[in-house]
């Protein structure tokens, strides 16, 4: 059925594509741990952080995880320009 998020409607999801690591991968490298830490007030987030603990506790709590998707999808992130050539390299 249309719109009930199964069968490939990936272009319609705005995290398609995006595995969790990659998301905690971002989120940390923007805002550190210690913002994680106080935004989510999640133990694995506060409490010895690191990415595996939090990837455990996120795939089997739900409502984790939907936070840490929304702060993902309400960050700015920069666009990047896949379309920008990287120079060349100089040949002598």
């Amino acid at each position: 059925m249309p719109g009930d998020g199964a069968g490939g409607h990936g272009r319609n999801d705005p995290l398609h594509g995006v595995t969790l690591q990659n998301m905690l991968d971002r989120l940390v490298e923007r805002y550190g741990w210690d913002e994680l830490g106080r935004r989510f007030r999640i133990k694995c987030f506060s409490s010895d952080p690191s990415i595996k603990s939090c990837l455990t506790f996120l795939r089997k709590t739900p409502w984790a995880r939907q936070k840490v998707e929304e702060l993902y999808l309400q960050t700015h992130w920069p666009a990047v320009n896949v379309w920008r050539r990287s120079p060349s390299p100089q040949s002598d």
